[in-house]
């Protein structure tokens, strides 16, 4: 015999454990399935263990979707400040590392704790390696409207909430389930890829790569219109750092990259001035006091090979403009992500054409819903993604 509840939702990730609490502090008899054997994997390993669990300047431009006024809704009705009045209520130390950016101060445990303990204050049960084999919708009960059938048991529910997530970080548990059941359902899926996510490289840009992994510095990363500020860091398989990875999500296979090192600096001007100032060092000492040394080293090889030892008096103006014109304009071209293997997100999902972006729910099949990182709503680095499950379980529910 199914046991019967209000809501039943799929995946206890943020957005699904958001949810799941905001259903049951309605008086919901709410239900969570978590296929895995902990809740909260992801939210546990972000922010390098410390979660950047908003950003205050959450807007809509922050967001990729094909829909691009999709998130505008529930982004609008539940804030980032929303969400900061319920971390201080639990008395969760944070701090603002850069402009918005909200981390925990001790450790990512402090938000799923927090978490777990407003679903216990509604009610909700969640249950863990609670693999779903099937939904399909109920027939003969009026009561309830949808079966789902799992590895502990069958769950009949008035409404099905599904927040499985994207294909990120597989060993986390990811898996494609909530893309698979939206296509049960007739619902369109848009093109899924990683995001958020390091670049990797073959050939002698690889081999360099390798030669610097550790090193970072500031850059300008750009592709096809689209360009981030942020550091750089070089990895034995390609490039990372925050610039990388936010480009990661605008790029597609065949894109060149273009690196501008030094974006707050006029490095032509750096120049010239020690060309005045120390007639006799070499542009490796000038760019060693801006940039780490052993990347220095690999870019004259790579720009002025035939002048490494050259002093600055006997370098003509031009020479170095073309110099600080390479390093402002430093073209690399990927072979590939390293896939979701990394990737902090996933892009593309569930088109939101068949949802309602004030409940999250299926026009055509009222009682189901999908929230979070499975419907084509992607963040840019920085909290967004967080902010997004936030908003988007608290659209589903407060009317689930």
């Amino acid at each position: 015999m199914a046991s019967h509840y209000d809501v039943v939702v799929l995946g206890g990730g943020a957005a699904g454990l958001f949810c799941a609490a905001t259903a049951g502090l309605r008086g919901r008899h709410v239900l969570v399935l978590e296929g895995s054997n902990k809740p909260g994997k992801k939210i546990l390993m972000s922010g390098g263990g410390r979660c950047n669990f908003t950003n205050l300047n959450t807007d809509p431009s922050h967001f990729l979707s094909d829909n691009p006024h999709f998130c505008k809704s529930a982004l609008s009705r539940y804030s980032p400040y929303d969400f900061l009045e319920l971390v201080e209520k639990h008395d969760i130390p944070y701090v603002e590392k850069a402009a918005g950016q909200l981390f925990c101060e001790r450790s990512s445990r402090d938000i799923l704790n927090m978490l777990l303990a407003e679903c216990e204050d509604g009610g909700v049960e969640l249950i863990l390696q609670a693999g779903v084999e099937t939904v399909a919708p109920v027939a003969d009960a009026p009561e309830a409207q949808w079966s789902v059938t799992s590895a502990v048991g069958e769950f009949r529910c008035t409404s099905l909430v599904v927040a499985t997530g994207g294909l990120s970080i597989p060993k986390m548990g990811a898996s494609p389930f909530g893309y698979e059941l939206a296509r049960q359902f007739g619902i369109v899926v848009r093109p899924t890829r990683a995001a958020l996510v390091p670049f990797t490289f073959t050939g002698a840009f690889h081999e360099m790569t390798q030669r610097l992994s550790g090193v970072s510095a500031s850059a300008n990363i750009a592709c096809g219109g689209t360009a981030f500020t942020d550091d750089v860091l070089f990895t034995h398989r390609g490039i990372s750092g925050p610039a990388a990875l936010q480009i990661s999500s605008f790029w597609q296979p065949g894109d060149e990259l273009s690196l501008s090192l030094l974006p707050a600096t006029s490095i032509e001007e750096e120049l010239k001035q020690a060309k005045r100032q120390q007639p006799k060092v070499t542009v490796r000492t000038v760019l060693s006091t801006l940039l780490p040394r052993a990347l220095v080293t690999e870019l004259q090889t790579l720009f002025w090979p035939d002048d490494t030892e050259t002093p600055l008096n006997e370098l003509p103006d031009a020479r170095l403009r073309d110099i600080a014109g390479n390093l402002s304009n430093w073209s690399v071209k990927p072979a590939a992500t390293e896939g979701y293997r990394t990737a902090e997100v996933t892009l593309g999902g569930v088109d939101t054409d068949a949802l309602s972006s004030s409940t999250l729910e299926c026009r055509d099949f009222p009682g189901l819903y999908f929230i979070g990182e499975v419907i084509d709503v992607t963040g840019q680095l920085g909290g967004f993604n967080f902010q997004w499950a936030w908003a988007s379980g608290h659209a589903a529910g407060n009317v689930a």
